[in-house]
């Protein structure tokens, strides 16, 4: 059944509550491509005047993820699909679907696909922009 559109003609202040996906998956600042059938993208929280920023991640490949970084601001990581392996300062944690993981602010982590299949998460930023600074990852060397 088609969903019926409510949006409100661009010039309209309602837009504020509603961010469209054509919105949230063109930022430029999303550096993971993905096949259009999975969700990625970022809606800062200064969108909405709020302090939170939501990322959509989601990928297919093994062994690949988001590569050594940190943010100021603590980060909270909902696995909504699949199997990962955190990297949360030196600690290590497997992760899987409906698991919740946390990345405190200033600890440098990463994550990457454990497979079999597809790893979706959602990324709360407390934060009302996406910011990081990308490092060097010690265990690349």
């Amino acid at each position: 059944m088609p969903r019926s559109s409510n949006r409100a003609p661009e010039n309209n202040p309602l837009n504020k509550f509603v961010a469209s996906r054509a919105e949230w998956s063109a930022d430029s600042r999303v550096y993971w491509p993905a096949p259009a059938h999975l969700w990625n993208g970022v809606v800062d929280g200064e969108r909405f005047g709020t302090g939170v920023t939501v990322l959509f991640y989601a990928n297919e490949e093994v062994g690949k993820g988001p590569k050594w970084h940190v943010h100021t601001y603590d980060e909270i990581f909902i696995l909504q699909a699949g199997r990962a392996l955190f990297t949360v300062g030196d600690q290590k944690i497997e992760a899987q679907e409906g698991d919740i993981v946390f990345g405190p602010a200033n600890v440098p982590h990463k994550f990457i696909n454990l497979g079999p299949g597809v790893l979706k998460t959602i990324d709360i930023h407390v934060s009302p922009r996406w910011e990081q600074t990308n490092l060097v990852d010690p265990e690349v060397g």
